[in-house]
């Protein structure tokens, strides 16, 4: 019989960790990495028997191609710490393991803000309504992006999952503009680094499309406010990530460089008029 492998990266999710683990008790293996880990989250994962993986891992891809690596069951299940798996999905994933068809699985994603379930509008970076989570181990990899790597898979797909997972992806709006400011900073440092940008028209242009995206193609006009934030956020977040890379990467790295820039500003703190 196939066996299953759980996965799940964390930093410092004591708080989550537990009650994601007890969920995960149907596979036959729990893989835990432990990136940077200064609270309780080594003593919850050996706790529950997980194999652990440890180190400093500054980029999402390496970290969950090294906990896929550590994974010994045929297929892998992976799961966030603030992602719940309930029975009846367990169930699920079980029979698709057990039915060999396919090389990876679609599951689809319910998203909360707290304890309202958001069902639409999700998109543009922000978050998404359908996940390829469950694989058969060595058919995925991940890219190096800082924020939401790309992923690749070998093989065929196969049916897409029905019951979702359970997502808790912000308490509320400060969480959401805490998550923007995280989000459009890695990106920045990525754009940086590859020199691949469009320039700030195109980007406030897929801004407006990304808007009308969200809200109204994927209908989030349907969550009230809710819907209008997550648009807006979505759309913010190309434009923003830009904004970013020009003014603080890129502008950082030129005051440096820039002595006459640095005179300037020794100049302007020792000013009594400063």
């Amino acid at each position: 019989m196939a066996r299953l492998s759980a996965l799940i990266c964390v930093h410092n999710e004591e708080a989550r960790l537990a009650e994601c683990l007890a969920r995960l008790s149907f596979a036959d293996e729990l893989v835990v990495v432990l990136d940077r880990c200064t609270d309780g989250s080594p003593a919850i994962a050996k706790q529950y028997g997980a194999v652990l993986v440890e180190g400093a891992f500054p980029l999402e891809g390496p970290r969950r191609a090294a906990g896929a690596a550590a994974a010994t069951g045929d297929w892998i299940l992976e799961i966030d710490a603030d992602e719940y798996v309930s029975p009846e999905l367990a169930a699920e994933v079980r029979a698709a393991v057990a039915s060999g068809l396919g090389d990876w699985r679609q599951i689809p994603v319910d998203n909360y803000i707290g304890a309202r379930l958001v069902k639409y509008g999700w998109g543009g970076s922000f978050g998404t309504t359908s996940v390829a989570r469950l694989f058969r181990r060595g058919v995925k990899s991940w890219g190096t992006q800082r924020v939401h790597p790309s992923v690749k898979f070998v093989g065929e797909a196969g049916p897409s999952l029905r019951t979702p997972i359970r997502h808790e992806v912000d308490d509320n709006i400060s969480d959401m503009l805490r998550r923007l400011d995280r989000y459009t900073e890695l990106r920045a440092r990525d754009l940086a680094e590859t020199g691949e940008w469009p320039g700030l028209g195109r980007n406030a242009f897929r801004g407006v499309r990304r808007f009308y995206k969200c809200y109204v193609s994927r209908q989030g006009w349907r969550e009230g406010g809710w819907g209008f934030l997550i648009a807006l956020m979505a759309a913010i977040y190309p434009l923003l990530s830009v904004l970013r890379m020009q003014l603080e990467v890129r502008g950082t790295a030129s005051m440096v460089q820039d002595p006459t820039a640095v005179c300037a500003e020794a100049v302007a703190s020792t000013s009594p008029l400063a």
